[in-house]
């Protein structure tokens, strides 16, 4: 599948979570911030970690599984949001992880266009891939303790 096409399968993929994928969509196209409001709990929950703790588990993600799901990065890069099943969000409790999960909503830039600070680290590949929370829970922990090394020594 070349890149443009990827783009505009990660853009229908996302837009189907929207009550209204065409505004959705329309959003998109007319906004110049490039961002919509979507809900998580229907295609997916975010699980979102300070970037201190995000970065290191994607490093030890990326090396886990052939394809890591969608994950964001906003304003200033201070968090970061692993895209994971819905339902995930209900059962999550780690401190420092917040969950969006059903009732909550996500600003999510358009998958093809750099938006005002929040942007793809893993942009989402239109199949609906998502990041598996056993792997994401056992790469936070790899990434805690290495970290937690680090301030040792």
């Amino acid at each position: 599948m070349n890149d443009d096409a990827g783009k505009r399968s990660a853009v229908e993929w996302l837009a189907t979570a929207a009550p209204d994928p065409g505004t959705c969509r329309w959003e998109w196209e007319r906004n110049p911030l490039g961002v919509a409001l979507l809900p998580a709990g229907k295609l997916w929950d975010v699980l979102i970690l300070p970037s201190e703790l995000g970065r290191p588990t994607l490093e030890i993600l990326t090396h886990c599984t052939e394809r890591v799901g969608p994950v964001l990065a906003d304003f200033g890069d201070c968090r970061m949001g692993f895209f994971v099943p819905p339902g995930t969000a209900a059962g999550w409790f780690a401190t420092g992880v917040r969950a969006a999960g059903a009732g909550s909503w996500v600003v999510v830039p358009h998958p093809g266009r750099a938006a005002s600070g929040l942007r793809w680290v893993v942009p989402p590949d239109g199949n609906g891939t998502l990041t598996d929370p056993a792997l994401l829970e056992l790469s936070m922990h790899e990434a805690a303790a290495s970290l937690a090394d680090g301030q040792d020594g």
